[in-house]
């Protein structure tokens, strides 16, 4: 199966409000892309990113909260 990777260049990244700026252990959420919600280690910007249907991310959320 040939593996399909999403381009993320126009992707505009955030932290948590709950971060800070000591360098703790964060992820990043980009919401601005149509169908899918990529999530990413603050520490590697340039490494893999998760992503994840806009209805599992949604179901997720309403579970943590």
């Amino acid at each position: 199966m040939p593996s399909r990777r999403a381009d993320l260049t126009s992707a505009t990244w955030r932290k948590s409000s709950y971060s800070n700026s000591d360098g703790g252990n964060c992820v990043e959420v980009s919401d601005d892309l149509p169908g899918f919600v990529p999530v990413r280690d603050s520490k590697q910007l340039e490494g893999p990113a998760v992503i994840f249907g806009t209805s599992a991310w949604s179901t997720f959320i309403d579970g943590v909260r």
